[in-house]
């Protein structure tokens, strides 16, 4: 509890500077600094407040067991009373602030972007993009999220190649995030006659979408085209060059948005998508500097390298990073998603006391 207490005297001090902070004139006029002065602030508060409380509930328990050697003995029955009810009271603020002292993502609450590919496997893993697609839509929508394709590369056979969407709704990113990674399905594909079960892959990367106040890529470092737009979207699209396409020179990042109703409307939604990947980008190479060890959210696609299973003959998925196994593929696939995405962050949030991450 000493070094907990270590901390927490720490993250105190931390919100008594930014309020300071928060009334200087340099920095009230400064709308950028305000924000995650404000942000930063919100998310210690509690934590502050909680502590406060323990260290009062503390004090007076120091004072009652003072009290326990008076020789009055009314005395030293009120003191056994509050002995009794300030020591359970304690264990329930250690409690308290220990889950508090999880680390957060302050991304949890965004928006989020996503991208699924076919990877290995040809035809079969762009069928099973289109159904990773479907399995997502069909849980934002319980969940009641909002989901905009922005770009599609249609797939012959069925599925994508290639399909990029935002999921706009409360902790969307917070909570899909721990879909990053390659997705490895087990099953007879349609066209296989002998009735033989094929191993595909599809990648699927998450990122947030990030406050305009963080949007602070270089406009001299993307390259930005028009063109036709191609594929499902209604008749508009091949009317006129609406479809966008950036290009993030140094990163060599590349995002095309077509779906939208107008040019207008694709740039803007392509600019937002390029600044959530190249701030991905630079986060991730920061963290290989400071040598963290962060697993590569996207990988190669390869057959060997995933973070989830769906095996069709046995009705199974399994996730295998926390070794979760059921045998209800056909829920799952459907959408109904909420049993295993609160054993991820379950999962997350005992590795984040033991100082791991699994995103």
């Amino acid at each position: 509890m000493a070094k907990m207490e270590e901390r927490l005297d720490k993250l105190a001090a931390r919100l008594d500077e930014i309020n300071e902070k928060m009334m200087d004139p340099s920095v009230v006029s400064d709308r950028r600094q305000m924000s995650k002065l404000g942000r930063e602030a919100n998310e210690l508060t509690p934590i502050v407040d909680v502590y406060n409380e323990y260290k009062a509930a503390q004090a007076g328990l120091a004072d009652a067991r003072e009290l326990m050697n008076e020789d009055d003995k009314d005395i030293r029955e009120m003191a056994k009373m509050e002995i009794e009810e300030l020591e359970p009271k304690i264990d329930d603020y250690i409690k308290q602030l220990e889950l508090l002292l999880v680390p957060t993502d302050p991304n949890d609450s965004h928006n989020a972007f996503m991208e699924i590919r076919g990877a290995a496997g040809g035809d079969e893993a762009n069928i099973f993009a289109g159904d990773l697609f479907r399995m997502y839509s069909k849980y934002a929508d319980s969940k009641g999220w909002k989901l905009e394709v922005t770009d599609a590369e249609d797939s012959e056979a069925g599925g994508y190649s290639l399909i990029c969407f935002k999921i706009t709704g409360q902790h969307a990113y917070g909570t899909l995030k721990y879909e990053s990674g390659s997705h490895r399905v087990q099953r007879v594909p349609k066209t296989e006659s002998q009735g033989r079960i094929q191993t595909s892959t599809a990648t699927v990367l998450v990122y947030p979408e990030i406050d305009e106040e963080d949007f602070d890529i270089d406009m001299n470092d993307l390259e930005i085209e028009t063109m036709r737009a191609s594929g499902a979207g209604g008749q508009h699209v091949n009317k006129t060059d609406s479809a966008v396409r950036i290009i993030h020179k140094p990163t060599g990042i590349v995002v095309k948005c077509q779906d939208g109703r107008s040019q207008h409307e694709n740039r803007a939604t392509a600019l937002a998508t390029i600044a959530a990947r190249v701030k991905e980008e630079r986060q991730r190479e920061i963290d290989q500097k400071n040598e963290a060890e962060r697993k590569t959210k996207i990988g190669t696609g390869d057959r060997a390298e995933k973070i989830r299973t769906y095996n069709y003959p046995q009705n199974r998925i399994t996730d295998h990073r926390i070794g979760y196994s059921v045998n209800q593929l056909d829920r799952m696939i459907d959408g109904r998603l909420d049993d295993l995405m609160k054993a991820l962050q379950m999962a997350d949030q005992k590795a984040k006391l033991a100082g791991e991450s699994l995103s």
